[in-house]
């Protein structure tokens, strides 16, 4: 079920207002824009909209490669499918995990999902018929996070609190190889070449692992508290960082880079509570832009292609906990995940 409403407003009970404005909709300039003289920046059927049906506290959102779908997973165990035109219609509803599932994310392909869960697993989906298409269970402790490879093989890494990170070929049944830490792990994913995997930790560092060699290249440190999320900027060269000592950080990851001083920026603005939540972080698909989950209930926005960095936008409208936020690969949309259950599609002015 999805509302229609705009940040912080309320739900217009007919519809009749976003069915007219649909109807006065016209392309003007490349922009849509409403008979009502309100700029239109996407196609989303109005400037916000609000998703219903998760049982629980959602963990994570990802919207699908090419921009048509978005995925989202929470504390009821499940992993939802959305359409993100029209009225945002919930498609289909995946079960199989026994516990909170904390992570999800679709394969470039866009036909198959992968998804970590509390309930110790790393599974694989068909997108398509939403069918299990594989279930690892080597770890011994809670997966708190799991990413696949950008391009190339098919391989997927994962983390958890039995201090260990995995990596896994969907072509086998087993693990590939297994990095272990002395603490914990709370965030994983590729780098842009895929020979190396980033890892965060409650030891509050970003380590770097060689795949090849399986050992430990670099630990990266600045952040004073534990890491809840990471990611890799779209062209490869940066990591982006999330920790509970309310920064977000920006690391430069390129082999000549002075290695004695790889946190290039600081970002501040967003805060993590005594709830300790794993909130995540992403890019925008051209690396201008990074959000940031937040226990202020807000969408935390940076500009960060220039300068040290400046907080755009702090979009209000959540009950609760922005844990993840994700980017639309191709228009100016922002989505929210949040502990109040729900998920926002908001449209950004450009």
């Amino acid at each position: 079920m999805a509302e229609k409403r705009p940040y912080g407003g309320s739900p217009d009970p007919s519809g009749q207002q976003i069915v007219a404005a649909k109807k006065q909709r016209t392309e003007q300039g490349g922009q849509l824009v409403t008979k009502d003289g309100v700029r239109r920046t996407s196609t989303l059927l109005a400037p916000t909209m609000q998703l219903r049906g998760h049982e629980g506290e959602v963990y994570s959102t990802e919207f699908s490669p090419d921009g048509q779908n978005i995925a989202s997973s929470a504390f009821d165990k499940h992993v939802l499918l959305w359409h993100i035109t029209g009225n945002c219609e919930n498609y289909a509803l995946i079960k199989g995990h026994q516990n909170a599932v904390l992570e999800v994310h679709w394969l470039p392909s866009g036909e198959q999902l992968v998804s970590c869960s509390a309930d110790r697993t790393v599974r694989g989906w068909d997108a398509l018929t939403g069918e299990q298409i594989k279930k690892y269970k080597e770890h011994t402790a809670v997966v708190n996070s799991c990413f696949p490879l950008r391009r190339g093989s098919p391989l997927l890494a994962s983390g958890s609190d039995d201090c260990t990170c995995k990596i896994w070929d969907f072509r086998t049944k087993r693990s590939v190889s297994t990095l272990r830490e002395k603490f914990q792990v709370t965030a994983v994913t590729f780098s842009e070449a895929g020979n190396q995997v980033y890892t965060g930790s409650i030891d509050n560092s970003i380590k770097v692992w060689d795949l090849r060699k399986e050992g430990l290249l670099a630990t990266h440190k600045g952040h004073t508290d534990s890491v809840t999320g990471i990611s890799l900027s779209p062209d490869g060269s940066h990591l982006l960082s999330n920790a509970m000592d309310n920064t977000l950080r920006v690391w430069d990851m390129r082999p000549y880079a002075p290695s004695a001083n790889r946190c290039v920026k600081m970002l501040v603005g967003h805060i993590h509570n005594f709830e300790k939540q794993l909130l995540r972080c992403c890019w925008s698909a051209d690396g201008r832009q990074v959000a940031a989950g937040s226990a202020d209930r807000m969408v935390n926005i940076w500009e960060v292609s220039s300068g040290p960095g400046r907080l755009q936008y702090k979009l209000p409208g959540h009950a609760g906990s922005v844990n993840d936020c994700a980017f639309h690969p191709s228009q100016p949309i922002i989505a929210s995940a949040s502990s109040d259950k729900t998920l926002y599609l908001g449209e950004l002015m450009q």
